[in-house]
């Protein structure tokens, strides 16, 4: 009989208070929602391609942004598009109408997260040491411990952050690896629906756009399924293998195999990916890796080797395409359930450590969020406003109350969360992540907050559009040829122009204006049939501009004929 290294009494098996939960998850998701526009790049490219779909501009099958295709994920961009098309007469901004979806998805994450940590912590393979006397604890109150725990792992994660608040097919991918995590969880008694639930999460990762870490999960899954020596799993392989099947069938059918291998060959490009799975993966990581260590005579057991392999392949697909940061995201589902089983084997000392830690970077990141929102908003100290005025220039900074008040409020929850942690009679499992959990939702509410003004000037094309909008007027259509598309996106979505971003569309359309992007020596191309108007920068951009261009001839616009006349 194989022992578990889980030594959990009756006292450190309880619950984090639901309130508690409830506001912490709801001040993850909600900050970001309301105030921004659309971030470059993936952010802003999405959201084109959900307008342009919603406006009938173009095909959901095969969409275009700038009549140049576009690797679209239909589930994700139908889904946007569809809250756009319902919302907007609803008089909601199409942006947040965007967003709604995903923010609901990312709730989606920690609900699948949680229940699925719970249904592996209950499988009798997870269970703590039976005392001798007895006081060890129940085996629903240590599922609930180890699933808080899980989700506040999630939430502490750092790469979550930013990428888990966008509008990208990513996330639609990410609720996927969730939902066949939770299928894969389910005890043998609801074995049909957790084979359908493993179904649909293999057909919707590959159908959102990764076919395949759909397969790869598919035969990891099968195989588990196979070698488990939980029986309760093995029923599974049938619906694991039609799901497989399926998932392939979908990807050549949308064409979603898009991986292409770019293995690091430099040293620097290995030391840049290490750096890049430190950051983004910290501070689950180091306590997956101590799951693996302290559990590692139960690796054939479901609640090791189920949310393993949902960790390791992400990760290896990270590292195949050159150090991925989006293809490493689908990959925190799995470490954060793999860090929570940690919990019950952390030593006093390790628990400090983490406190510690947590205490000081998220404090001192905290103050220095403050330092930079006094200097905007007063002057002083005045180097942080110096530096962002040569970074954007004619940027001015916004007061609000609601901002402020809901700054200081958050600042003081974390002030009271460091007062509690430290007491020590605290003896909850999940006590090692609060402070990390808490610190990360404190920087971010600030960051979305205090900062979220300047960081919409700095992040957002909308200053570039508004600056275009004198010299470009009101054309027929712009040709961009060779443009990014989250620039394509802004000019379509945002300043509502048609534009033909084609390679060949300064020969071949009939486009008034011209837009090309300044090379790196500077100077203004000629360019057969149209004449040089106007140099036009992105206020936070230094080194390029955009050059406008009118055409020669009988195709120039009636404004500029007027002019010249």
């Amino acid at each position: 009989m194989i022992t578990t290294p889980a030594l959990v009494t009756k006292d450190a098996a309880q619950r984090l208070p639901r309130m508690a939960l409830w506001l912490m998850a709801a001040v993850y998701l909600l900050p970001g929602l309301i105030g921004r526009d659309p971030w470059r790049n993936a952010d802003l490219t999405a959201y084109g391609v959900m307008l342009a779909m919603a406006e009938g501009r173009t095909s959901w099958l095969e969409p275009t942004l700038g009549l140049v295709p576009v690797d679209a994920s239909l589930p994700a961009h139908a889904l946007g598009a569809l809250f756009i098309a319902v919302l907007t007469p609803l008089g909601v901004y199409a942006p947040l109408a965007a967003r709604l979806p995903f923010v609901l998805l990312l709730g989606a994450n920690m609900a699948l997260i949680w229940y699925a940590t719970y249904r592996l912590a209950r499988t009798q393979a997870a269970q703590p040491v039976a005392f001798a006397f007895g006081g060890e604890a129940a085996p629903k109150d240590y599922a609930r411990a180890l699933a808080d725990g899980a989700l506040l792992a999630f939430m502490a994660t750092l790469g979550l952050l930013q990428l888990g608040h966008e509008t990208t097919p990513e996330l639609m991918q990410l609720s996927s690896v969730s939902l066949l995590l939770w299928a894969l969880a389910l005890p043998a008694q609801r074995g049909w629906q957790a084979g359908v639930m493993a179904m649909i999460g293999l057909a919707l990762l590959s159908a959102s756009g990764a076919a395949e870490l759909a397969l790869a999960c598919g035969a990891a899954a099968a195989l588990v399924c196979l070698r488990s020596e939980d029986p309760s799993l093995a029923p599974m392989r049938w619906w694991v293998g039609a799901g497989t099947l399926l998932a392939w069938v979908l990807g050549l059918a949308l064409q979603t195999f898009r991986a292409t291998l770019d293995w690091p060959d430099e040293a620097a490009d290995w030391v840049q990916l290490a750096r890049l799975l430190a950051w983004f993966t910290w501070p689950t990581a180091p306590l997956a890796v101590l799951t693996l260590w302290r559990w590692r005579r139960q690796w054939g057991r479901r609640h090791i080797a189920v949310p393993s392999f949902l960790a390791l392949l992400p990760v290896l697909q990270a590292v195949f395409v050159g150090g991925s940061d989006r293809a490493l995201l689908l990959a925190l589902p799995g470490i954060a359930v793999l860090a929570a089983f940690a919990l019950p084997t952390l030593t006093r000392s390790s628990s400090a450590a983490v406190d510690w830690f947590s205490v000081s970077f998220c404090s001192g990141l905290a103050l220095a969020l403050w330092v930079v929102y006094l200097s905007f908003q007063t002057g002083w100290p005045d180097a942080p406003v110096r530096n962002a005025m040569a970074v954007a220039p004619g940027y001015q900074a916004d007061f609000q109350i609601l901002t402020l008040a809901l700054g200081l409020g958050a600042t003081a929850a974390w002030l009271w969360l460091v007062r509690w942690r430290t007491a020590r009679h605290r003896k909850a499992l999940w006590k090692s992540l609060v402070l990390p959990a808490g610190g990360v939702l404190l920087n971010w509410l600030l960051a979305m907050t205090l900062l979220l003004h300047p960081l919409d000037y700095t992040r957002s094309l909308t200053p570039w559009v508004l600056a275009l909008q004198r010299p470009v007027g009101k054309p027929d259509c712009l040709a961009a040829p060779g443009m990014q598309l989250a620039y394509v996106a802004a000019l379509e979505a945002q300043g509502g122009w048609t534009v033909d971003a084609r390679e060949h569309a300064a020969r071949s359309s009939d486009c008034s204006v011209l837009l090309i992007t300044e090379s790196r020596d500077g100077g203004t191309p000629a360019v057969p049939g149209w004449a040089f108007s106007e140099r036009v920068r992105r206020p936070t951009e230094r080194y390029f501009a955009t050059l406008v261009y009118r055409r020669l001839g009988p195709h120039a616009s009636p404004e500029r004929r007027e002019g010249e006349d």
